[in-house]
């Protein structure tokens, strides 16, 4: 196992954090891009809620379906490996959107199953770094590993879809999502560029074959459901997605047919922002709070804020409030997201964490938010934008 520089001590003078904080940095900056320009492109090639509320949905689809094998694979493979190679085949993915475009021969299918395949291979990726991160820094630095990577990321989201509500005034969006694939590319160069070990070397492992890998998933299924934490984290998790996912699929009609801002300009920009504000705080804070109390009482104390702002903003017809209600909605929500990562990855043994933290996502992610983008996207069909809304983020409520 190769070693460069101290597990111990302070992570700004960790060599190989640093590279590993920039690579996802890198891609998170990408992909708050594509999370604005994609739903906009499909909508302003389609003029259809429900192909917009589907491309939201294709975010947690590949959890569902390929979640369990993914994080199976990740614990067997190396990591790093893994991360690096997903990177690059997402480059290419991502990069055929704005090729088409250029080329005068996008239709709506074509982003929809880009989507669709860069979410999937994005499943690897992030199995494995749900396993990488705690053997790089170790369990002790978790919490404030995780602190640095979602309060840059917080950052991001306070000033990227702002600029990019902006640059979509004069850009197409299909050309933003180039930004995306370079950002992959970043990702995986950082990524290779890290020389501390992410995975401890597995040895007597079994072939393998179907029903190995059937077993490698099952361990990790059983792990959570019987560790009480993890199964109410999850459990949780599912039921906050729903709601989340109930909003952002119609938050880009919601914004041109009940707020009427339309789907460009500083003010849709500063819609997304608001939740990167609260994001950012809740980064900050987290660590903080988990030294006065424990991980139970503060996802208690986070949900119930958390469904009230949701509704607000629900409810909300002018852009100003708005704003100021999705800022506390997403202080809220990131206090639940970011225990609930810490908390998996301190008590899970370290040859079950991709399976766990991706059995765990599935549920949560991919369950939670593919059911509540479907479910919006067909409700907004039926009853229009604004009532759909207020229905899903009462799943915060339960």
């Amino acid at each position: 196992m190769t070693r460069a520089g101290p597990i111990n001590g302070r992570l700004a003078g960790d060599r190989d954090f640093r590279r590993y904080w920039f690579a996802r940095a890198a891609s998170l900056s990408g992909s708050i891009v594509t999370a604005v320009a994609m739903p906009v492109l499909v909508y302003r090639l389609s003029q259809s809620p429900a192909l917009t509320a589907l491309t939201t949905a294709l975010d947690a689809l590949p959890y569902l379906v390929v979640g369990l094998f993914a994080g199976a694979m990740a614990d067997r493979w190396d990591r790093k490996r893994v991360m690096v190679t997903a990177d690059l085949l997402n480059v290419v993915v991502v990069g055929s959107v704005p090729v088409a475009w250029w080329l005068g021969k996008l239709i709506v299918p074509h982003v929809i199953v880009a989507g669709l395949l860069v979410m999937t291979i994005f499943t690897f990726f992030d199995g494995a770094n749900f396993g990488a991160l705690p053997v790089l820094v170790g369990r002790d630095r978790v919490g404030e590993a995780n602190a640095a990577v979602w309060g840059f990321g917080g950052v991001l989201d306070l000033l990227l879809p702002a600029g990019v509500g902006v640059a979509l005034a004069v850009l197409h969006p299909a050309d933003l999502l180039a930004i995306d694939a370079l950002s992959y590319l970043a990702s995986a160069l950082a990524i290779r560029s890290v020389s501390r070990a992410m995975s401890v070397p597995r040895e007597g492992r079994p072939p393998l074959r179907a029903r190995v890998v059937l077993g490698d998933i099952g361990e990790g299924v059983r792990f959570l459901w019987r560790h009480a934490g993890v199964r109410s984290n999850t459990f949780v998790g599912t039921l906050q997605s729903i709601g989340g996912a109930g909003f952002i699929a119609l938050v880009v009609p919601w914004t041109d047919r009940v707020l009427g801002i339309g789907t460009s300009g500083w003010r849709f920009g500063l819609i997304y922002s608001a939740w990167g504000v609260g994001g950012i705080l809740g980064s900050l804070i987290t660590p903080r709070l988990l030294r006065r109390i424990t991980a139970a009482r503060l996802t208690l104390n986070a949900i119930p804020i958390s469904a009230l702002a949701g509704l607000l903003v629900a409810v909300s017809t002018n852009w100003v409030a708005a704003t100021a209600t999705m800022t506390i909605w997403g202080l809220a929500y990131q206090l639940v997201l970011i225990n609930s990562l810490n908390y998996r990855q301190q008590v899970t043994p370290e040859h079950l964490m991709s399976r766990v933290n991706t059995a765990g996502r599935m549920l949560s992610w991919g369950v939670g938010w593919t059911f509540g983008a479907l479910v919006g996207g067909a409700l907004a069909q039926q009853v229009g934008v604004r009532p759909a809304m207020i229905t899903m983020v009462c799943f915060g409520v339960l």
